[in-house]
């Protein structure tokens, strides 16, 4: 019997810790744009804004390797050609978090995500992105969101 009521109560704290996080509602709120900076030169912006509480890490995320940091998949696109690295705009915060080794770097409230592209022709981007937001209690799960950008339009 005391097998039973231990197995029960572990399946219990399983099933709670499990589902906790499920039951946060998305505390992002992506919008995308391309901005024409001349020519046929672009920038692809990703606009996040996060509720209050919550970071995102940053593309490179520092700590001890376990980060999840934001990434981007862009879908071939033969009108399309990325240039160079992703580069992030907001406010950076670097710090040291309890149960990770190193300082860690995220950013709070309103972030952009910019790549330049050069493109020959009105058309759609699309692509995916991951990323992991967390707050002081809890990180949930990583999440892909799936994007489309009118280009040229």
């Amino acid at each position: 019997m005391k097998y039973l009521f231990g197995a029960v109560l572990f399946l219990s704290m399983l099933f709670t810790f499990t589902v906790a996080p499920a039951q946060v509602p998305d505390p992002t709120k992506w919008t995308y744009e391309a901005k024409k900076k001349g020519g046929s030169e672009y920038e692809i912006v990703f606009h996040l804004v996060l509720k209050e509480g919550w970071h995102i890490w940053s593309i490179t995320p520092g700590g001890d390797g376990t980060l999840i940091p934001p990434t981007f998949t862009f879908d071939k696109n033969e009108k399309v050609q990325l240039k160079g690295t992703m580069k992030q705009s907001g406010k950076l915060i670097s710090k040291v978090m309890e149960g990770i080794d190193g300082k860690v770097n995220m950013f709070s409230g309103k972030i952009d995500y910019i790549q330049d592209a050069v493109v020959s022709g009105p058309t759609k981007l699309t692509g995916k992105h991951e990323y992991q937001v967390c707050n002081e209690m809890m990180c949930l799960p990583p999440k892909d969101k799936d994007f489309v950008i009118e280009i040229g339009k």
